[in-house]
């Protein structure tokens, strides 16, 4: 005696050996001994042979049109041995049986299963809805068969080109577009971005990453909504200063001014003044909301996105020539020692009497025309001139707060590599397109403007960290337990030192036009200064507040994925360059070993890390002549080769420039861009950056 039943979802038929009540031992052909539930057998049979029947089985299920079949099939609940009854004849053979029931166990868009070898047939509604989601399937399965073959030859279909950034980095991976990509890579072979370039997908580099980028950060574009720009208040005093702004000619957020006062009377006041808008901006409203959610301005070569909308900037940044709305920290200094004796916080209006751009008189404002009243630059402003008294004193204060701080770090500050400003020729501040000439110059860094800035910008933050802390009110604040290898800066809540600065506690509060984080501090700062010591039951944010925390976590991957992108876009007009100017050899240094044992070097004269063969046992610092290969402007990759040493090296006198492990960054390094298509699926901290 045989028997034909169901395991695990598959029928399979043997010799029954021994049979009890409620299960039989069955024998395959294949010997292996099975024990099966009564309740699983569907048929017995002396003849023909299990194998032979269930190829006659299968041979005959291929020849049962559903349609038909569905049409036979009672209303209520039947088995398949009915069906066969009904479909073939009265007398149906066995083979037709067991035909009947792979044909209904194999269609369930027909016939529901409702036991072991029963069924139910489904309702017209439900049958019509099912078949229509078949062919909804096949015409799909046709449709990615297709597109597959196209990218194949060489061909982008546009649905794909649409779906781009989505399939590369966030796809849905039950999408026709994210299969036809997967099926086409594993048919040629190819990477899916190599793919999809050879495919004319990418139409230019600069758009792929900028795309990208938005698809990333701004899904909904960097449009702002209408909203109404609030006024300052009407009460705020005028405070009798005569302030002055420096930045570089592209800043359009002027968030700081500084003014001196008293000079030759041996006290002078520094008055530190930064832009108010949280004087305007309520915490929870509409303005907020979209400041909280963009977190910082974006920066970029030839173009940024700004956190706040350009009507609100303009009534808050320091303009030249207006009274602005400020929160001031006056800072008192022993003219002769240069010791801080005493600070004091106000809110204020302050008067503006010049925005000085550093790009423009840094040839002019050097360390000699500040410490040498005799030394004349032709064509200096008279504006300049009239502030050469106030500027040399801030430059002299300014190298005594960063000596003192030197002490506290523990060894002097090495920042000795220049900075790099981009300009793109032909672009007015409008979005770029990648086609723009780009021009890169060199600006040292610690020019006696920058110096001024950044200490100013130091005294006030660290300042400003330590009132919120003895007024009880929390802040966010920047940390470094120290400067030892591998121990990084962090974003918290509590005043804690800053090694790599050297200071007791580092808030960020002197940006509110341009990072959310500083707009926060801000309002803390306020309530501080109104309310003193009560300031804690004021202030916004109360200690411990999970809004706080909140903030943090996201401000610090936005801010992360910002600079990155920042990074990446100077590197593209950095290789953008290097084609324009048909550059193929260039001098560097050895900067690190690298990945997998490549070892990284920075070129001399432009901003530009890359990996080069060739330099293995050279010690950093070592410098060479390299020869360029291809550039890669969707990957943003470069490789080189060394072509001779240039120093000497017994001779470390003439090695290249070697900072501080703090101070090092590969921020012009670029990794591979990260796909997210799987073709095997199935179907530190600088205090310049500081400021």
């Amino acid at each position: 005696m045989h028997a034909l039943f169901e395991e695990a979802g598959k029928f399979m038929a043997g010799r029954i050996l021994s049979e009890a009540d409620t299960s039989a031992q069955v024998e395959l052909d294949s010997g292996k001994r099975v024990k099966v539930k009564a309740a699983n057998i569907l048929l017995k049979f002396e003849k023909p042979a299990p194998a032979e029947l269930i190829a006659q089985a299968q041979a005959v299920a291929e020849t049962i049109e559903l349609d038909l079949a569905w049409e036979f099939a009672p209303e209520d609940e039947f088995g398949f041995a009915d069906l066969a009854r009904d479909y073939f004849s009265d007398n149906a053979t066995l083979a037709q049986q067991a035909g009947a029931l792979f044909r209904l166990y194999d269609a369930p868009h027909y016939f529901r299963r409702a036991g072991k070898g029963r069924f139910k047939k489904a309702s017209a509604e439900i049958l019509q809805q099912a078949l229509a989601a078949i062919e909804k399937k096949k015409a799909i399965l046709a449709q990615i068969d297709e597109w597959a073959a196209q990218l194949g030859r060489g061909e982008c279909p546009q649905p794909i080109r649409d779906q781009l950034y989505k399939i590369l980095f966030k796809p849905d991976k039950n999408a026709p577009e994210y299969k036809a990509v997967v099926e086409a890579s594993r048919a040629t072979h190819t990477a899916p971005l190599d793919l999809l370039q050879k495919a004319g997908a990418i139409d230019s580099a600069y758009q792929f990453h900028w795309k990208r980028f938005l698809f990333d950060n701004f899904p909904k574009g960097t449009g702002f909504p209408a909203l109404t720009a609030p006024q300052p208040p009407d009460d705020l005093p005028l405070a009798t200063v005569q302030a002055y702004s420096i930045d570089d000619s592209q800043t359009t957020e002027i968030d700081d001014a500084l003014s001196v006062q008293g000079l030759g009377t041996g006290t002078v006041v520094l008055g530190i003044h930064i832009a108010a808008p949280g004087l305007a901006i309520v915490p929870g409203s509409p303005l907020d909301q979209l400041g909280r959610n963009r977190l910082s301005t974006v920066y970029m070569p030839g173009y940024k996105i700004t956190m706040l909308p350009d009507e609100v900037v303009q009534i808050y940044t320091l303009d030249e020539g207006r009274a602005n709305p400020a929160v001031s920290l006056y800072v008192t200094v022993n003219e002769a020692t240069l010791e801080i004796t005493g600070t004091e916080t106000k809110l204020e209006r302050v008067p503006v009497v010049a925005n000085l751009r550093h790009d423009q008189l840094d040839y002019i404002v050097t360390e000699a025309w500040l410490t040498d009243s005799t030394v004349e630059v032709e064509n200096t402003p008279q504006r300049l001139l009239d502030l050469r008294e106030q500027l040399s004193f801030l430059h002299r204060l300014a190298k005594s707060l960063k000596a003192q701080r030197e002490v506290v770090r523990g060894k002097p500050e090495n920042f000795n590599r220049p900075d790099y400003n981009f300009r793109l020729v032909g672009n007015d501040r409008g979005e770029p397109n990648g086609s723009e000439q780009v021009q890169i110059t060199t600006r040292q860094r610690g020019a006696p403007l920058d110096l001024i800035v950044a200490e100013a910008a130091i005294v006030a933050n660290s300042t400003w960290g330590l009132m919120l802390a003895d007024h009880g009110v929390p802040g966010i604040y920047r940390s470094q337990a120290s400067m030892a290898p591998g121990v990084k800066v962090r974003m918290g809540t509590k005043a804690l030192p800053h090694a790599g600065i050297g200071v007791k506690a580092y808030s960020w509060a002197t940006s509110p036009l341009r990072r959310y984080t500083d707009l926060v501090n801000q309002w803390q700062i306020i309530a501080c200064a109104r309310h003193g010591k009560t300031a804690a039951l004021a202030a916004p944010f109360k200690p411990k507040d999970a809004d706080l925390f909140s903030i943090i976590s996201s401000f610090d991957a936005a801010y992360s994925a910002y600079n990155g992108y920042q990074a990446g876009m100077e590197r593209f007009w950095t290789l953008k360059y290097v084609e324009q100017n048909g550059i193929t050899e260039l001098n560097a240094t050895v900067f690190k070993e690298g990945p997998g044992g490549s070892f990284l070097v920075r070129a001399d004269d432009i901003p530009l890390v890359f990996p080069v063969l060739g330099a293995q046992n050279l010690p950093r610092g070592a410098r060479l002549k390299v020869k360029l290969g291809e550039v890669d402007e969707i990957t943003l990759d470069l490789h080189g080769t060394v072509i001779e040493r240039l120093d000497d090296p017994a001779d470390t006198s003439d090695d290249g420039p070697v900072e501080d492990a703090e101070a090092e960054d590969d921020d012009t390094v670029a990794g591979p861009i990260a796909i997210a298509v799987d073709v095997n699926e199935a179907p530190a901290e600088s205090p310049a950056a500081a400021t």
